[in-house]
């Protein structure tokens, strides 16, 4: 396969890898879902606390089962990502990077 950064018309195809690749992403975050049903843990931490209750027990269940899952995906996206020569910016990024210096321009000086 050719170098994107050579071959500018790779760029498309890569795009359209980059999307099906998301997808498989996505079909695997579904699937882990539906395995963890399927373990029964989501009745588990639902039965742990009071009836009254059983609505956030079912959003905590799924928020500490899906963890591991989103952790799997992110990782999954960035080596993907490299893969594919796919740049972006990150949501993250504005948080943890340093901002990027702008050049002076000298014709806006006082």
């Amino acid at each position: 396969m050719s170098d994107p950064k050579q071959n500018p018309q790779a760029q498309p195809h890569n795009k359209t890898l980059h999307h099906i690749a998301t997808a498989i992403g996505l079909l695997f975050l579904l699937g882990y879902y539906l395995l963890m049903d399927k373990t029964g843990f989501y009745d588990w931490v639902t039965a742990l606390l009071p009836q009254e209750y059983a609505g956030s027990g079912l959003m905590l269940g799924i928020m500490i089962a899906m963890t591991p899952g989103f952790f799997a995906w992110k990782h999954y996206n960035r080596w993907v990502e490299k893969k594919l020569n796919v740049t972006g910016k990150y949501y993250e990024d504005g948080f943890y990077k340093q901002p990027e210096k702008k050049p002076k321009d000298e014709s806006s000086s006082d």
